[in-house]
């Protein structure tokens, strides 16, 4: 059974790269799990009302919330990388 597994990951990393974009502004630090989880929420609206094959959602809630939920989970994916890769001090 697929979850629709893809298109969230395919938010998660859209978002994950608009994050990045957004770390080379000069945007503060702080607003961009905002503006992450904000993209997300979008992406997620878009690809139920698109009609993507297989999203896991039924209805436009839920849309926004598993949106909003892949882009929060990009940054968490960044400060894991970032923990990982951080040299002990």
């Amino acid at each position: 059974m697929d979850f629709g597994m893809a298109n969230v990951l395919a938010i998660t990393v859209l978002v994950y790269l608009a994050g990045m974009g957004l770390k080379v502004s000069k945007l503060e630090d702080k607003w961009i799990p905002l503006l992450c989880g904000t993209i997300g929420l979008i992406l997620g609206l878009a690809a139920f009302f698109l009609g993507m094959p297989d999203f896991p959602a039924a209805d436009p809630l839920t849309a926004a919330a598993v949106g909003t939920a892949s882009g929060l989970a990009s940054t968490g994916v960044h400060q894991a990388y970032k923990q990982l890769t951080e040299k002990g001090e």
